[in-house]
Protein backbone atom coordinates (compact mmCIF):
# COMPACT_ATOMS: atom_id res chain seq x y z
CA UNK A 1 0.00 0.00 0.00
CA UNK A 2 1.32 3.46 -0.84
CA UNK A 3 2.57 5.42 2.15
CA UNK A 4 0.41 8.27 3.38
CA UNK A 5 1.36 11.06 5.78
CA UNK A 6 0.28 10.63 9.36
CA UNK A 7 -2.36 12.90 10.81
CA UNK A 8 0.23 14.60 13.05
CA UNK A 9 2.59 15.28 10.15
CA UNK A 10 -0.18 17.03 8.26
CA UNK A 11 -1.14 19.11 11.29
CA UNK A 12 2.44 20.25 11.89
CA UNK A 13 2.84 21.10 8.22
CA UNK A 14 -0.22 23.32 8.57
CA UNK A 15 1.40 25.19 11.46
CA UNK A 16 -0.56 23.59 14.31
CA UNK A 17 1.51 23.56 17.51
CA UNK A 18 2.24 20.54 19.69
CA UNK A 19 0.20 22.14 22.49
CA UNK A 20 -2.83 22.54 20.22
CA UNK A 21 -2.43 18.97 18.99
CA UNK A 22 -2.45 17.56 22.53
CA UNK A 23 -5.44 19.74 23.41
CA UNK A 24 -7.24 18.30 20.40
CA UNK A 25 -6.47 14.76 21.61
CA UNK A 26 -7.88 15.55 25.06
CA UNK A 27 -11.03 17.12 23.60
CA UNK A 28 -11.46 14.15 21.29
CA UNK A 29 -11.23 11.72 24.21
CA UNK A 30 -13.92 13.70 26.02
CA UNK A 31 -16.14 13.88 22.92
CA UNK A 32 -15.92 10.10 22.53
CA UNK A 33 -16.95 9.58 26.15
CA UNK A 34 -13.49 8.24 27.09
CA UNK A 35 -11.47 9.05 30.17
CA UNK A 36 -8.48 11.43 30.15
CA UNK A 37 -6.13 8.42 30.14
CA UNK A 38 -7.15 7.76 26.54
CA UNK A 39 -5.75 11.09 25.29
CA UNK A 40 -2.16 9.70 25.02
CA UNK A 41 -3.46 6.72 23.05
CA UNK A 42 -5.22 9.04 20.63
CA UNK A 43 -2.07 11.15 20.32
CA UNK A 44 0.03 8.05 19.61
CA UNK A 45 -2.38 6.91 16.91
CA UNK A 46 -2.37 10.35 15.29
CA UNK A 47 1.45 10.40 15.31
CA UNK A 48 2.05 6.92 13.94
CA UNK A 49 -0.86 5.79 11.80
CA UNK A 50 -1.24 6.96 8.19
CA UNK A 51 -4.29 8.95 7.25
CA UNK A 52 -7.23 6.82 6.28
CA UNK A 53 -8.11 6.79 2.56
CA UNK A 54 -11.78 7.69 2.17
CA UNK A 55 -14.08 7.57 -0.82
CA UNK A 56 -17.21 9.69 -0.31
CA UNK A 57 -20.00 9.04 -2.79
CA UNK A 58 -23.44 10.59 -3.20
CA UNK A 59 -26.77 9.06 -4.18
CA UNK A 60 -30.29 10.46 -3.77
CA UNK A 61 -29.91 13.21 -1.15
CA UNK A 62 -29.79 16.97 -0.62
CA UNK A 63 -26.08 17.16 0.40
CA UNK A 64 -26.99 18.38 3.89
CA UNK A 65 -24.51 15.91 5.45
CA UNK A 66 -21.62 17.45 3.51
CA UNK A 67 -22.91 20.92 4.35
CA UNK A 68 -22.99 20.07 8.03
CA UNK A 69 -19.52 18.55 7.85
CA UNK A 70 -17.69 21.37 6.06
CA UNK A 71 -19.59 24.37 7.45
CA UNK A 72 -19.18 23.63 11.12
CA UNK A 73 -17.56 26.50 13.00
CA UNK A 74 -15.84 23.98 15.25
CA UNK A 75 -12.08 23.65 14.55
CA UNK A 76 -12.26 19.87 14.95
CA UNK A 77 -14.00 19.80 11.60
CA UNK A 78 -12.89 22.98 9.92
CA UNK A 79 -9.13 22.62 10.44
CA UNK A 80 -8.52 19.05 11.49
CA UNK A 81 -10.81 16.38 10.10
CA UNK A 82 -10.07 17.01 6.44
CA UNK A 83 -6.41 16.49 7.38
CA UNK A 84 -7.15 13.35 9.37
CA UNK A 85 -8.56 11.53 6.37
CA UNK A 86 -7.23 11.33 2.85
CA UNK A 87 -10.40 12.33 1.02
CA UNK A 88 -9.40 10.95 -2.35
CA UNK A 89 -12.84 11.16 -3.97
CA UNK A 90 -15.88 13.28 -3.25
CA UNK A 91 -17.77 14.44 -6.32
CA UNK A 92 -19.21 17.36 -4.35
CA UNK A 93 -16.01 18.70 -2.78
CA UNK A 94 -13.26 17.74 -5.23
CA UNK A 95 -11.97 20.08 -7.91
CA UNK A 96 -11.76 17.35 -10.52
CA UNK A 97 -14.75 16.47 -12.67
CA UNK A 98 -15.78 14.02 -15.34
CA UNK A 99 -13.25 11.38 -16.41
CA UNK A 100 -10.58 12.86 -14.15
CA UNK A 101 -12.80 12.43 -11.09
CA UNK A 102 -13.73 8.87 -11.96
CA UNK A 103 -10.05 8.05 -12.53
CA UNK A 104 -9.30 9.21 -8.97
CA UNK A 105 -11.96 6.83 -7.67
CA UNK A 106 -10.51 3.87 -9.54
CA UNK A 107 -6.93 4.75 -8.56
CA UNK A 108 -7.73 4.87 -4.85
CA UNK A 109 -9.62 1.58 -5.00
CA UNK A 110 -6.63 -0.04 -6.71
CA UNK A 111 -3.91 1.40 -4.44
CA UNK A 112 -5.69 0.85 -1.14
CA UNK A 113 -7.69 -2.29 -1.82
CA UNK A 114 -9.20 -3.55 1.42
CA UNK A 115 -7.90 -0.52 3.37
CA UNK A 116 -10.10 2.40 2.38
CA UNK A 117 -13.35 3.49 4.02
CA UNK A 118 -16.40 4.10 1.86
CA UNK A 119 -18.56 6.98 3.06
CA UNK A 120 -22.03 7.06 1.49
CA UNK A 121 -24.33 10.07 1.54
CA UNK A 122 -27.76 9.44 0.10
CA UNK A 123 -29.31 6.21 -1.10
CA UNK A 124 -29.83 4.17 -4.26
CA UNK A 125 -33.15 3.91 -6.12
CA UNK A 126 -33.83 0.39 -7.37
CA UNK A 127 -36.68 0.95 -9.86
CA UNK A 128 -35.88 1.11 -13.58
CA UNK A 129 -32.52 -0.56 -12.85
CA UNK A 130 -31.42 2.43 -10.80
CA UNK A 131 -31.91 4.96 -13.59
CA UNK A 132 -33.44 7.57 -11.25
CA UNK A 133 -29.94 8.50 -10.04
CA UNK A 134 -27.05 8.66 -12.50
CA UNK A 135 -23.41 9.38 -11.57
CA UNK A 136 -20.69 9.44 -14.19
CA UNK A 137 -23.10 8.11 -16.80
CA UNK A 138 -23.97 5.06 -14.71
CA UNK A 139 -26.64 4.31 -12.10
CA UNK A 140 -25.56 5.19 -8.58
CA UNK A 141 -26.65 1.68 -7.64
CA UNK A 142 -23.79 0.31 -9.75
CA UNK A 143 -21.28 2.83 -8.36
CA UNK A 144 -22.25 1.91 -4.80
CA UNK A 145 -21.75 -1.81 -5.39
CA UNK A 146 -18.47 -1.21 -7.22
CA UNK A 147 -16.99 1.12 -4.59
CA UNK A 148 -18.07 -1.09 -1.69
CA UNK A 149 -16.61 -4.36 -2.92
CA UNK A 150 -13.04 -3.67 -1.74
CA UNK A 151 -13.83 -1.30 1.16
CA UNK A 152 -12.67 -2.01 4.69
CA UNK A 153 -15.92 -0.63 6.10
CA UNK A 154 -18.84 1.54 5.04
CA UNK A 155 -20.17 4.63 6.80
CA UNK A 156 -23.79 5.56 6.09
CA UNK A 157 -23.89 9.34 6.53
CA UNK A 158 -27.29 10.71 7.45
CA UNK A 159 -30.79 9.30 7.49
CA UNK A 160 -30.92 8.93 3.70
CA UNK A 161 -28.15 6.34 3.65
CA UNK A 162 -29.11 4.86 7.02
CA UNK A 163 -32.90 4.56 6.68
CA UNK A 164 -34.02 5.81 3.26
CA UNK A 165 -35.43 9.13 4.54
CA UNK A 166 -37.85 11.25 2.49
CA UNK A 167 -36.82 9.63 -0.81
CA UNK A 168 -38.25 6.39 0.56
CA UNK A 169 -41.44 8.04 1.83
CA UNK A 170 -44.75 6.55 0.71
CA UNK A 171 -45.47 5.78 -2.09
CA UNK A 172 -41.73 5.70 -2.90
CA UNK A 173 -42.04 5.63 -6.72
CA UNK A 174 -38.28 5.21 -7.27
CA UNK A 175 -38.03 2.38 -4.70
CA UNK A 176 -35.25 4.21 -2.86
CA UNK A 177 -33.71 2.02 -0.14
CA UNK A 178 -31.07 2.43 2.59
CA UNK A 179 -27.64 1.18 1.64
CA UNK A 180 -27.76 -1.89 3.90
CA UNK A 181 -30.43 -3.26 1.57
CA UNK A 182 -27.82 -3.32 -1.20
CA UNK A 183 -24.49 -3.81 0.63
CA UNK A 184 -24.84 -6.95 2.73
CA UNK A 185 -21.26 -8.24 3.00
CA UNK A 186 -19.50 -5.27 4.65
CA UNK A 187 -19.67 -3.75 8.13
CA UNK A 188 -21.85 -0.63 7.99
CA UNK A 189 -21.77 2.14 10.59
CA UNK A 190 -24.98 4.16 10.49
CA UNK A 191 -24.68 7.82 11.46
CA UNK A 192 -28.29 9.00 11.04
CA UNK A 193 -29.64 12.51 11.30
CA UNK A 194 -30.90 15.01 8.77
CA UNK A 195 -28.11 15.95 8.82
CA UNK A 196 -25.85 14.35 11.44
CA UNK A 197 -23.96 16.66 13.81
CA UNK A 198 -20.52 17.51 12.39
CA UNK A 199 -18.73 16.55 15.62
CA UNK A 200 -20.51 13.20 15.63
CA UNK A 201 -19.21 12.56 12.12
CA UNK A 202 -15.76 13.62 13.33
CA UNK A 203 -15.91 11.33 16.34
CA UNK A 204 -16.77 8.25 14.30
CA UNK A 205 -13.80 8.74 11.99
CA UNK A 206 -11.46 9.57 14.89
CA UNK A 207 -12.42 6.42 16.76
CA UNK A 208 -11.84 4.22 13.74
CA UNK A 209 -8.45 5.80 13.09
CA UNK A 210 -7.36 5.68 16.73
CA UNK A 211 -8.38 2.15 17.62
CA UNK A 212 -8.32 0.51 14.20
CA UNK A 213 -11.81 -0.91 14.59
CA UNK A 214 -15.47 0.01 14.40
CA UNK A 215 -17.00 1.75 17.42
CA UNK A 216 -19.43 -0.26 19.50
CA UNK A 217 -22.78 -0.24 17.71
CA UNK A 218 -26.34 -0.60 18.94
CA UNK A 219 -28.71 -3.18 17.49
CA UNK A 220 -29.54 -0.81 14.63
CA UNK A 221 -25.90 -0.26 13.69
CA UNK A 222 -25.43 3.20 15.26
CA UNK A 223 -22.39 4.15 17.41
CA UNK A 224 -23.46 3.86 21.04
CA UNK A 225 -21.17 6.71 22.05
CA UNK A 226 -23.46 9.16 20.26
CA UNK A 227 -26.75 7.30 19.93
CA UNK A 228 -26.88 5.56 23.30
CA UNK A 229 -29.31 8.00 24.95
CA UNK A 230 -32.53 9.72 24.05
CA UNK A 231 -32.46 13.46 23.44
CA UNK A 232 -35.05 13.63 26.21
CA UNK A 233 -32.61 12.14 28.74
CA UNK A 234 -30.26 15.14 28.67
CA UNK A 235 -32.61 17.88 27.47
CA UNK A 236 -32.40 21.06 29.52
CA UNK A 237 -36.23 21.26 29.42
CA UNK A 238 -36.53 17.84 31.07
CA UNK A 239 -37.30 19.29 34.56
CA UNK A 240 -40.38 20.97 33.07
CA UNK A 241 -41.52 17.61 31.66
CA UNK A 242 -41.14 16.00 35.08
CA UNK A 243 -43.02 18.88 36.68
CA UNK A 244 -45.89 18.66 34.18
CA UNK A 245 -45.14 22.07 32.67
CA UNK A 246 -45.81 22.05 28.93
CA UNK A 247 -46.16 24.39 25.99
CA UNK A 248 -49.83 23.98 25.01
CA UNK A 249 -49.79 26.23 21.92
CA UNK A 250 -47.12 28.12 20.02
CA UNK A 251 -46.10 31.37 21.67
CA UNK A 252 -48.23 30.80 24.76
CA UNK A 253 -47.02 31.65 28.24
CA UNK A 254 -45.40 28.23 28.61
CA UNK A 255 -43.43 28.74 25.42
CA UNK A 256 -42.15 32.07 26.70
CA UNK A 257 -41.04 30.40 29.92
CA UNK A 258 -39.22 27.60 28.12
CA UNK A 259 -41.55 24.77 29.15
CA UNK A 260 -41.36 21.27 27.65
CA UNK A 261 -42.40 20.98 23.99
CA UNK A 262 -43.77 17.45 24.24
CA UNK A 263 -47.42 18.45 23.75
CA UNK A 264 -46.65 20.34 20.54
CA UNK A 265 -45.03 17.32 18.95
CA UNK A 266 -41.47 17.03 20.32
CA UNK A 267 -40.13 13.52 19.58
CA UNK A 268 -37.18 13.84 21.97
CA UNK A 269 -38.51 11.08 24.27
CA UNK A 270 -38.21 8.50 21.47
CA UNK A 271 -35.20 9.84 19.54
CA UNK A 272 -31.65 8.63 20.08
CA UNK A 273 -29.01 11.25 19.28
CA UNK A 274 -26.49 13.62 20.86
CA UNK A 275 -28.28 16.87 19.96
CA UNK A 276 -29.00 17.87 23.55
CA UNK A 277 -25.37 17.41 24.63
CA UNK A 278 -23.13 18.09 21.60
CA UNK A 279 -25.55 20.55 19.97
CA UNK A 280 -24.81 22.48 16.75
CA UNK A 281 -22.61 25.34 15.59
CA UNK A 282 -19.82 24.88 18.11
CA UNK A 283 -22.24 23.80 20.81
CA UNK A 284 -24.38 26.91 20.45
CA UNK A 285 -27.88 25.47 20.16
CA UNK A 286 -30.18 22.74 18.86
CA UNK A 287 -33.81 22.79 17.63
CA UNK A 288 -35.41 22.40 21.06
CA UNK A 289 -33.32 25.27 22.42
CA UNK A 290 -34.51 27.37 19.47
CA UNK A 291 -38.13 26.69 20.48
CA UNK A 292 -39.01 23.92 18.02
CA UNK A 293 -39.64 20.33 19.04
CA UNK A 294 -37.43 17.49 17.89
CA UNK A 295 -38.83 15.82 14.73
CA UNK A 296 -36.94 12.58 15.36
CA UNK A 297 -34.84 12.87 12.20
CA UNK A 298 -32.32 10.24 13.30
CA UNK A 299 -34.98 7.55 13.70
CA UNK A 300 -36.13 5.11 11.04
CA UNK A 301 -39.42 6.08 9.38
CA UNK A 302 -39.74 9.55 10.92
CA UNK A 303 -40.90 10.93 7.55
CA UNK A 304 -43.97 8.67 7.39
CA UNK A 305 -45.24 9.04 10.96
CA UNK A 306 -47.66 11.90 10.46
CA UNK A 307 -47.27 15.58 11.24
CA UNK A 308 -44.17 16.67 13.11
CA UNK A 309 -46.54 18.57 15.39
CA UNK A 310 -48.68 15.58 16.40
CA UNK A 311 -47.90 14.70 19.98
CA UNK A 312 -46.91 11.21 20.95
CA UNK A 313 -49.97 9.57 22.51
CA UNK A 314 -47.94 7.62 25.03
CA UNK A 315 -44.39 6.72 25.96
CA UNK A 316 -44.69 3.20 27.43
CA UNK A 317 -40.97 2.75 28.06
CA UNK A 318 -40.77 5.66 30.48
CA UNK A 319 -42.57 4.29 33.52
CA UNK A 320 -43.99 7.23 35.45
CA UNK A 321 -43.54 9.40 32.38
CA UNK A 322 -45.62 7.23 30.08
CA UNK A 323 -48.24 9.92 29.57
CA UNK A 324 -47.63 13.66 29.78
CA UNK A 325 -51.25 14.38 30.72
CA UNK A 326 -50.97 12.11 33.72
CA UNK A 327 -47.81 13.84 34.86
CA UNK A 328 -49.51 17.19 34.73
CA UNK A 329 -52.53 16.06 36.81
CA UNK A 330 -52.32 16.68 40.53
CA UNK A 331 -54.61 13.73 41.32
CA UNK A 332 -52.85 11.11 39.19
CA UNK A 333 -52.44 8.72 42.09
CA UNK A 334 -51.13 5.76 40.14
CA UNK A 335 -48.43 7.37 38.05
CA UNK A 336 -45.54 7.08 40.52
CA UNK A 337 -43.86 8.69 43.46
CA UNK A 338 -42.39 11.65 41.56
CA UNK A 339 -45.79 12.81 40.34
CA UNK A 340 -47.37 12.18 43.72
CA UNK A 341 -44.70 14.29 45.39
CA UNK A 342 -45.25 17.06 42.87
CA UNK A 343 -48.99 16.98 43.53
CA UNK A 344 -48.51 16.99 47.30
CA UNK A 345 -46.23 20.01 47.25
CA UNK A 346 -48.68 21.87 45.02
CA UNK A 347 -51.59 21.07 47.35
CA UNK A 348 -49.68 22.25 50.43
CA UNK A 349 -48.75 25.53 48.77
CA UNK A 350 -52.35 26.14 47.76
CA UNK A 351 -53.61 25.38 51.28
CA UNK A 352 -51.08 27.76 52.81
CA UNK A 353 -52.05 30.46 50.32
CA UNK A 354 -55.74 29.93 51.08
CA UNK A 355 -55.19 30.28 54.84
CA UNK A 356 -53.20 33.47 54.26
CA UNK A 357 -56.02 34.93 52.18
CA UNK A 358 -58.63 34.07 54.87
CA UNK A 359 -56.52 35.68 57.58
Amino acid sequence: MSQLETFYEVMRRQGITRRSFLKYCSLTAAALGLGPTFAPRIAHAMETKPRTPVLWIHGLECTCCSESFIRSAHPLVKDVVLSMISLDYDDTLMAAAGHQAEAALEETMRKYKGEYILAVEGNPPLNEDGMFCIVGGKPFLDQLKHAAKDAKAVIAWGSCASWGCVQAARPNPTNAVPIHKVITDKPIIKVPGCPPIAEVMTGVITYMLTFGKLPELDRQGRPKMFYGQRIHDKCYRRPHFDAGQFVEAWDDEGARKGYCLYKVGCKGPTTYNACSTVRWNEGTSFPIQAGHGCIGCSEDGFWDKGSFYDRLSKIPQFGIEKNADQIGMAVAGGVGAAVAAHAAVTAIKRAQQSKGDQA
